[in-house]
């Protein structure tokens, strides 16, 4: 299915407790970035995952599939660019790649896939798809 064009941009900056003995970002940390930039994304667009889930509906994440490029160092800064498309009836893909600034280098492509769920189970994401910027079908 198509996806949304817009990409969404979050500057961060490496910090010292986030690197390896090597002195490199530790590989589980790049989750961290790319779940605050999905977040910030939604929030972007008016989605709260507070006021989903006292709605009774919940987004989770179903996979995550990460391309380590090049690594980040301690005090570095860099940016998340997120972008989202539709998969199917009820998967939505977060397309999100890291780049180290200023010089833009490319340091992490990732794609993760979530569903929205209603007591556990699966569910089409409704009016989100609206909210997240993709025409009506």
């Amino acid at each position: 299915m198509p996806g949304n064009k817009e990409t969404h941009s979050l500057e961060l900056e490496v910090r010292d407790y986030e690197c390896d003995v090597q002195g490199v970002v530790n590989n589980a940390n790049y989750q961290h970035y790319l779940e605050h930039a999905r977040h910030k994304f939604l929030l972007s667009k008016g989605i709260s995952f507070m006021e989903l889930h006292k709605d009774g509906t919940d987004l989770i994440v179903t996979k995550v599939e990460i391309n380590y490029r090049y690594p980040l160092k301690s005090c570095d800064r860099f940016v998340v660019r997120t972008r989202i498309r539709r998969e199917g009836n009820v998967r939505l893909v977060f397309v999100q790649n890291i780049y180290r600034l200023p010089d833009e280098k490319l340091v992490i492509e990732a794609e993760v896939t979530g569903v929205a769920t209603k007591r556990g189970r699966p569910i089409p994401p409704g009016d989100l798809i609206e909210r997240l910027g993709f025409a009506s079908e």
